[in-house]
């Protein structure tokens, strides 16, 4: 017999995992609109006196669009492991964080940045490596668990 709650539970999950479904189809718009800017951008900054010389600045606002579609597609891949799994995998947001952040690092203007921001900034991103690497440990222990049958101990 279900309960009352069950069936509204059941509704609202449904609803959910509509929404999540949503939300991969229009990352799949963002990417390709995201791989149009990074073309735009390119041709813009190759078209520009002196033609086809980039100048760091050109490389660093290409670098800068590549990057926010890879960050596209590390969120991409977190919702796909969503709709497959039902759980959010920490190391692979983790991951989708570090490379958004390594994304700010390479297009800092570090001629305008103060130095408390550029501290704070490291310290992210030692933070998240931490959170990395100690989420790898726990996979490698979980892994050291099961014996040769696949069964854990």
């Amino acid at each position: 017999m279900q309960l009352p709650d069950s069936k509204y539970l059941s509704t609202l999950e449904a609803i959910i995992r509509f929404i999540v479904k949503l939300l991969a189809f229009l990352m799949i718009i963002v990417i390709f609109v995201g791989v149009a800017d990074v073309v735009y951008v390119m041709y813009e900054r190759i078209m520009q006196p002196p033609i086809f010389f980039l100048t760091s600045n050109d490389m660093l606002a290409v670098f800068g669009a590549f990057m926010l579609v890879l960050i596209a597609i590390e969120i991409f891949i977190n919702i796909v492991v969503y709709l497959r799994e039902e759980i959010i995998h920490v190391r692979i947001v983790l991951a989708t964080a570090i490379v958004a952040v390594a994304r700010k690092v390479i297009v800092f203007d570090y001629s305008e940045l103060e130095f408390e921001y550029v501290i704070g900034t490291g310290l992210v991103i030692v933070a998240l490596c931490l959170g990395y690497w100690l989420t790898g440990l726990r996979s490698l222990s979980a892994q050291d668990d099961v014996n040769e049958t696949g069964v854990k101990d």
